[in-house]
């Protein structure tokens, strides 16, 4: 009998196997229907030796230091700082936009106080900022939204920008300096050796068994466990009964070239020409040394693996009658991207993670004391012993792993 059964073996599912086996010293079973570990994260070295992320760069940043800490348990880091170039009007310039981004694409001089002028004398006055294009517009203007954000998003999301919730072109910032990283937070790092190393770290636990290249309805009535963490779809899971919610997925198709270095920063966007949006040169964001390269070409479509939530109104009132349904089932936790419908980086799946460990563990904790309390009540040592019996079955949980990460 495994006390959890989780579905999935990406940051979700693995965050919480990991906590679930050395702190509370409990049976997990973790099942994934692809053939390996590390969900969307996975990376592995291709047939030329160079290390590569299968389903596109994923570059770890964060400013939880709980994060970083917990997950520092499990890799040693390589500090990088993301940037990336945006092939515009024939050249290449920083995106984010930046002071940098403007004066290279019109041929000014500008300082950074003169460039919030610039902004401000473009920005379209907006009532109510509430869809993509409103964010964009209303920050640097008409053309620079043209230029940079309209085309796209229509390729990623497969819609205008106004068709969007304004989330989607909120976490793009615009910069009055010269600061050219794609992320400014306070943790900034790859896995030294990999993410698939560190999830190999993360499911060690000798309580955890891990099944891959199977479905969990093929063993969900086969296989006893007492508990089910879901980080699959949520539609999926209730089988679709209020229609599907749409997701965009992505074509990745890798290439690798005979030569030691091909873009001239990690990745390269192309708001407007070509079909795909971005290419990544994966040697960037591994520091590896190798004589050939690999790069990867991002093509968006709407059918295949389910990548990005569509944030839309109509789309979060459909997740929200698939909530309502989540939260009625007893012994059935939903977290990571796809069950609970959110456009969350890696850190954020992480910090999810392990909140629903803590909630898993308080309630383990508040149900030893009401085995406490019985036994008090009987007063007797047969009672107490019994009771103290039955604890230690649900609460083996004090003998806390070595793990430096400590709950706040």
């Amino acid at each position: 009998m495994f006390d959890y059964l989780i579905v999935g073996a990406g940051f979700a599912g693995s965050v919480v196997a990991e906590r679930l086996a050395s702190q509370l010293n409990k049976k997990v079973l973790i099942v994934d229907k692809r053939p390996h570990i590390a969900g969307n994260a996975f990376d592995h070295y291709n047939e030329e030796g160079i290390l590569v992320h299968k389903y596109g760069p994923h570059i770890f940043h964060t400013n939880s230091r709980d994060v970083f800490d917990y997950l520092s348990n499990f890799t040693e880091w390589r500090p990088y700082e993301h940037r990336v170039l945006a092939s515009v009007d024939g050249q290449l310039v920083p995106m984010p936009i930046n002071l940098d981004t403007i004066n290279k694409l019109y041929g000014l001089n500008l300082t950074a106080f003169e460039v919030e002028g610039f902004f401000q004398s473009v920005a379209e006055q907006v009532p109510e900022v509430r869809t993509s294009e409103d964010v964009v517009v209303s920050r640097v203007g008409r053309e620079l939204y043209e230029k940079f954000f309209r085309n796209y998003t229509r390729k990623q999301w497969g819609m205008d920008p106004s068709e969007l919730d304004k989330s989607v072109t909120s976490r793009v910032p615009v910069r009055s300096n010269r600061d050219d990283r794609y992320f400014t937070d306070t943790f900034q790092a790859m896995p030294r050796h990999g993410y698939t190393a560190m999830f190999e770290k993360l499911l060690s636990h000798p309580n955890i068994k891990i099944m891959l290249n199977t479905d969990y309805h093929e063993i969900v009535d086969v296989i006893p466990f007492r508990k089910m963490i879901f980080t699959g779809p949520v539609d999926e899971y209730f089988d679709f009964c209020y229609g599907e919610l749409p997701y965009r997925s992505l074509e990745f198709r890798h290439q690798t070239l005979e030569q030691e270095v091909h873009l001239p920063t990690a990745v390269v966007n192309f708001p407007n020409e070509h079909a795909y949006t971005r290419v990544t040169e994966f040697k960037y964001l591994t520091g590896q040394q190798h004589p050939k390269t690999s790069i990867v070409y991002e093509y968006p479509q709407a059918e295949g693996e389910p990548y990005y939530p569509v944030p839309k109104a109509e789309n979060a009132a459909i997740y929200n009658q698939y909530k309502k349904l989540a939260d009625q089932i007893k012994d059935v936790y939903f977290a990571g991207r796809l069950a609970t419908y959110k456009y969350y980086n890696m850190d954020q799946v992480v910090a999810q993670a392990l909140t629903l460990f803590k909630r898993l563990k308080t309630a383990q904790e508040e149900k030893a004391l009401v085995l406490d309390s019985v036994a008090v009540s009987n007063g007797n040592g047969k009672g107490t012993m019994v009771a103290a019996t039955l604890k230690n079955g649900i609460n083996g949980a004090d003998k806390a792993s070595d793990s430096k990460y400590k709950d706040n």
